[in-house]
């Protein structure tokens, strides 16, 4: 390498570097879980939409939002009908962002205390999702066991430490074979939400069907660590790589249409698991170090128990 390219490449990288450390998008989104990367920026489209500004994200000039900048966006977005949690969520992304700038120095304390003056939108919404029922969750297993092949296995697995445990499906493409003790359940759990390290201990049932998949996984697979669950090909071939989040939604979507359930994602196995946790007489707090709850008032918004009674109580007079 010549002088002179030696000199263009150190050039390339300072501005690169530099861009990085000036872009208070990249920083702020830096700082997130991946898994909430695409929902955030997505936010911060539609923010910047309604400010008429039309180029990428990382190119708009944050530092000049104020006060009348951000209520104009709380109060385009209650005027289209979007939901309060969407309207929150909005805005705290362009929060996060603002601070970005702050600790840039791109904006002062007195700009970031202002907008920060701008308040949540109140509302209640109906909860979201839903939680299986006994008979469901046996129509999931039942299709499973139905597939002899490797992928049948696996998805059984998944499902069951999902029901299990309720963790979430980033946490569960993280897990390594490692993080598992055959002898004992203990799971640990090392991709919690906000980099937050939690173990779950499996039950016996769970432990069988996750042996049945780790046999299958051991027979296909030259070597038995990394990660827990695998993609699978078409013809059978189990891969050495981590699976993707979007190949677990895509999962538990195909397995409850072969089920013949309602469409369920797979947060609502997370849902089943708290609403579970609860109908057994687990005290909340319990229930929220369980799921891995930082807020008592997020797993409060898991409980679909009422949901469950008003329909008993249907089924009672509709007799």
């Amino acid at each position: 390498m010549t002088e002179e390219q030696l000199q263009q490449k150190m050039t390339y990288y300072y501005h690169t570097l530099k861009t990085q450390q000036t872009d208070p998008v990249t920083l702020y989104l830096q700082g997130l879980v991946p898994s909430g990367r695409k929902s955030i920026r997505s936010q911060l489209k539609i923010a910047s939409a309604i400010l008429h500004f039309e180029g990428e994200l990382e190119q708009m000039p944050w530092n000049m939002i104020e006060y009348q900048h951000l209520s104009t966006i709380r109060n385009t977005l209650q005027e289209q009908g979007k939901a309060a949690n969407t309207i929150n969520l909005n805005l705290s992304a362009i929060k996060g962002v603002m601070k970005a700038c702050f600790n840039l120095g791109l904006i002062s304390a007195d700009q970031l205390m202002r907008l920060n003056d701008i308040k949540r939108v109140r509302g209640k919404r109906l909860p979201s999702g839903r939680s299986l029922s006994a008979q469901e969750i046996k129509k999931l297993y039942r299709v499973c066991t139905q597939d002899n092949s490797p992928a049948g296995k696996r998805d059984h697995a998944i499902i069951a430490v999902m029901l299990a445990t309720g963790i979430r499906r980033s946490e569960v493409i993280a897990i390594d074979v490692d993080d598992y003790n055959t002898r004992t359940g203990l799971l640990n759990i090392q991709s919690g939400k906000g980099n937050k390290q939690r173990t779950a201990y499996l039950n016996v049932d769970t432990r069988k069907v996750v042996k049945q998949w780790l046999n299958s996984k051991d027979a296909g697979t030259q070597e038995g660590k990394g990660v827990l669950f695998n993609p699978i090909t078409k013809s059978g071939s189990i891969q050495s790589r981590a699976m993707s989040s979007h190949a677990i939604y895509e999962i538990i979507r195909h397995r409850a249409e072969q089920a013949k359930i309602d469409a369920c994602r797979p947060h609502d196995l997370r849902r089943t698991f708290v609403t579970q946790l609860l109908e057994a007489g687990i005290d909340i707090n319990t229930t929220r170090q369980l799921a891995g709850h930082t807020d008592i008032q997020t797993t409060a918004r898991y409980d679909l128990r009422d949901d469950k009674s008003q329909k008993k109580a249907l089924q009672r007079l509709n007799r």
